[in-house]
């Protein structure tokens, strides 16, 4: 484990009609029993309040929350126009979430933060308001500078780490969408992370293939030799430790998950489906290839559950306890 990082994490709550409030106040009042650092909530102290009845500690910056982590939530408020009840969004409170999320990217920029852990947002809401990127991922990205084609979603739990090269297309797009240029820019991202968030100096890399049997020698596709194949090669010819291609049906049992630190697979459903059958309660979303740390938990707004005191906290905790793993490993690199 890694030492907890110098200074707060900023978490912005995400849409304030959602279930982000209420997981994070539940984070604070169980912080010992989840083992998390200290952290600063950003948004809308309202959407808090309308869930929770414990102590909110109005701070101006991070470097108040230490203080003031003992004796309530610290959080840094900003006003939605109008105040959200749970379960029921509007444009107002998107604006409120997507400046909760500005405010936050600034702060770990600045190094005001340790890292950002970003609740979940509704993106028709987003859209409705002029929002212009697929998802925080990209918005992330832009705001750190980074092109979203150099970043990369790695989903992660106790055992497992899976990274997608596609994302959110149609599987009929996939092998459209695939060359050996994507997947090798997706495996060095990966490589890099592991290094940079996870302390990993020598870290290996399993890569899936597409096809059945990864393609049985060509018989039930080319795209293992003529995308994935080469992809592998280009990696390990830079020193990397990449192997593969894989049949995706082998990669994920406990004898062969031990020999590798990530997955790179070639799109959604492959990496995702392991992660959650393994950890669908401590699986976090981290953005590898920023120059700050940012995770969030693997799940959205549950507006149909907002209000009603079900919501999990357990993912919450898991990408902040991430979070604060990950700015530790990059601060002792430093």
């Amino acid at each position: 484990m890694a030492p907890p990082p110098a200074s707060p994490l900023a978490i912005s709550l995400g849409d304030p009609a959602g279930i982000g409030p209420e997981v994070i106040a539940k984070c604070w009042d169980n912080r010992s029993a989840f083992g998390l650092p200290p952290f600063v909530a950003i948004g809308d102290a309202r959407s808090v309040a309308a869930v929770w009845d414990g102590v909110i500690e109005n701070v101006e910056s991070p470097g108040q929350a230490d203080a003031a982590f003992d004796f309530g939530l610290p959080l840094i408020h900003i006003p939605a126009a109008s105040a959200d009840l749970p379960g029921h969004p509007s444009v107002a409170g998107a604006h409120c979430s997507l400046d909760a999320l500005e405010l936050a990217v600034g702060l770990a920029r600045s190094g005001s933060a340790a890292a950002v852990v970003t609740g979940p947002v509704a993106k028709e809401q987003l859209y409705a308001i002029g929002f212009q990127h697929p998802g925080q991922t990209e918005f992330v990205a832009e705001r750190c500078g980074i092109s979203p084609g150099n970043v990369a979603m790695m989903l992660a739990g106790p055992t497992l780490r899976t990274v997608p090269v596609t994302t959110h297309v149609a599987l009929t797009e996939v092998s459209l969408k695939l060359t050996p240029g994507l997947i090798e820019s997706r495996g060095r991202t990966v490589l890099r992370g592991l290094q940079r968030n996870f302390g990993i100096a020598e870290p290996r890399l399993a890569v899936s293939g597409l096809n059945p049997h990864a393609g049985e020698g060509g018989a039930l596709g080319r795209e293992e030799l003529d995308l994935i194949g080469p992809a592998i090669a280009a990696l390990a010819a830079e020193g990397w430790r990449v192997s593969g291609p894989y049949p995706a049906d082998t990669m994920f049992h406990a004898r062969a998950r031990a020999a590798y630190d990530a997955a790179l697979c070639m799109y959604h459903d492959q990496a995702l489906i392991p992660v959650k059958a393994l950890h669908f309660e401590d699986a976090v979303n981290i953005t590898l290839g920023l120059p700050i740390v940012r995770t969030a938990p693997d799940h959205g707004t549950a507006f149909d559950i907002a209000g009603q005191d079900k919501a999990d906290p357990r993912p919450m905790a898991a990408a902040i306890r991430m979070a604060a793993e990950c700015a530790a490993f990059r601060m002792e690199m430093a």
